[in-house]
């Protein structure tokens, strides 16, 4: 298979084999105006497999959503087809509306224009706690 490599764009590389599809759900790009490349289930020395994601002309994307998702995952920014920039991602302390609160008893759920808010309470295990309810999500291996 060839994939072409891009002048312009981002390379998401190292993902967890299974979970570009959910990350580029997440990003919310739209794939009737861009140019993206999804690869699945890549050989890879470190993990075996992996997914890989190339979107072309797109720069700025949520990087909270990356490091939410797939923390492992490494950020590849290309200008001129060269990479000018490699962000290792994070798991984010504050999440805006990206994560939905469950709980039916919380104001979001009643209020539509609320925004959902969620704070890490637990790094390794991406434990979120909802800002007005204080309900618990966790979002290592459940998307």
């Amino acid at each position: 298979m060839l994939v072409n490599s891009i002048e312009k764009g981002i390379v998401i590389d190292h993902i967890t084999a299974g979970l570009g599809a959910k990350i580029l759900e997440y990003l919310d790009i739209d794939l009737n105006t861009n140019t993206v490349a999804f690869i699945m289930n890549a050989c890879s020395k470190k993990h075996g497999k992996k997914d890989i994601v190339k979107i072309q002309n797109v720069t700025d994307v949520n990087l909270d959503v990356l490091g939410l998702i797939e923390p492992n995952a490494t950020v590849n920014v290309i200008e001129n087809g060269e990479i000018v920039k490699k962000i290792t991602l994070q798991v984010p302390e504050t999440v805006t509306n990206v994560i939905k609160c469950k709980n039916p008893r919380c104001v979001t759920s009643v209020e539509t224009n609320a925004p959902h808010i969620f704070h890490l309470i637990d790094a390794e295990n991406r434990e979120y706690r909802c800002e007005y309810c204080d309900e618990i999500v966790s979002m290592k291996g459940a998307y």
